[in-house]
């Protein structure tokens, strides 16, 4: 960790940005079948989803350094391979993005506006949302 930088457990404690494949959170009491096509997604379309979410992190890193662990920038296949093994911690200066293999979402943390703003349109390239997380 660079000196000044905060930690992760610093970062996952700060407000956070979702994206996902719906545009905001479903409520508790929604009369819909969000239970049933959650299931539905995960169990035909998460790999696919999570390919995009990759595209939206290559295609960051086109403007962005990328740190994954302690290496910067690493090669693509890399950090494909990360995301699609297991829980990864991404950092974009003193953002930090979350993913992990099993979500049909990552997590965008203590990123400023002017970060966000790509983010959303690189999430908008892929069909996905940009939301305020909980």
């Amino acid at each position: 960790m660079n000196h000044g930088q905060k930690s992760i457990d610093e970062l996952l404690g700060m407000p956070c940005w979702v994206i996902d494949t719906l545009p905001k959170r479903v409520p508790e009491n929604s009369p819909g079948q969000y239970f049933t096509a959650d299931r539905y997604f995960r169990d035909t379309q998460l790999e696919s989803i999570r390919q995009k979410h990759a595209n939206i992190i290559l295609k960051l890193n086109c403007y962005e350094d990328i740190a994954l662990e302690d290496e910067i920038n690493p090669a693509p296949e890399r950090l494909i391979a990360e995301m699609r093994s297991g829980y990864v911690n991404i950092r974009v200066g003193d953002a930090l993005i979350t993913s992990d293999k099993d979500d049909p979402y990552i997590a965008v943390f203590n990123a400023g506006e002017e970060l966000m703003s790509l983010i959303r349109e690189l999430a908008a390239s892929e069909g996905l949302f940009v939301r305020k997380g909980q």
